[in-house]
């Protein structure tokens, strides 16, 4: 008979190989270094969404300090008397009240300009007397109207200003035989402005920004 394997007393520990031990040994490596690393991710990335966050508060916070007025210097605003004008159109008898008020540069320039009032009041009637109620109904022909303002008033003063974009959605109107005639008028009158806006003016330097900075509308009514 062979002999029996000798077997470990009942309650005694059984010894472990050492190939498993060392495989253990591994595994628990593997594993510090995993949440290691997994920690280290996580920390970078809050870190990351933490600066971006603070870059992006800084970048709106300049923007809304760029777009803020400067409250110690104020733009200057030179009110105009009221307008008062027939409009130029031909189904109806239709006038506009527009209340105008020009911003500039400063008290001083705005001293100065009060001189060319006349002639600043002039060309807006004009332009005001050539527009019909449909043009200034919408906000385009409004916004074309203060850069005719705009650019007639700066030319007054002796500075060139380019001409203003025309609003692109107005539709052709048919033409009857007394909208011809006074097309023919509109053509003489027009080549008489136009010789006389060939005079010589005193130009203002390029490069330098113009002193009437914006045309605003205080009332703006059309019966």
């Amino acid at each position: 008979m062979s002999a029996a394997a000798p077997t470990a007393p009942e309650g005694a520990a059984v010894p472990v190989k050492k190939g498993k031990k060392k495989l253990i040994v591994i595994l628990a490596a593997v594993l510090v270094l995993l949440l290691a690393a997994g920690g280290g991710a996580v920390v970078y990335m809050k870190k990351k969404a933490a600066h971006d966050a603070e870059a992006s508060d800084d970048s709106a916070a300049s923007e809304h300090k760029a777009a803020k007025p400067d409250l110690k210097h104020p733009p200057t605003f030179l009110p105009l008397d009221p307008f008062v004008v027939n409009l130029a159109d031909r189904d109806a008898d239709r006038y506009a009240q527009i209340g105008i008020t020009l911003e500039v540069e400063d008290a001083h320039f705005a001293e100065e300009l009060k001189a060319f009032m006349p002639a600043i009041r002039n060309a807006i009637l004009m332009i005001l007397s050539h527009k019909t109620s449909r043009e200034l109904l919408d906000r385009a022909g409004k916004e074309e109207l203060a850069a005719e303002i705009l650019r007639e008033s700066s030319r007054t003063m002796g500075i060139d200003v380019e001409e203003p974009e025309l609003a692109a959605d107005k539709p052709p109107a048919a033409k009857t035989a007394d909208d011809k005639a006074a097309d023919a008028g509109k053509d003489k009158s027009d080549d008489e402005d136009s010789k006389e806006k060939a005079k010589p003016k005193a130009k203002k330097p390029a490069g330098e920004p113009n002193p009437i900075r914006h045309v605003h509308f205080s009332n703006f009514i059309i019966q």
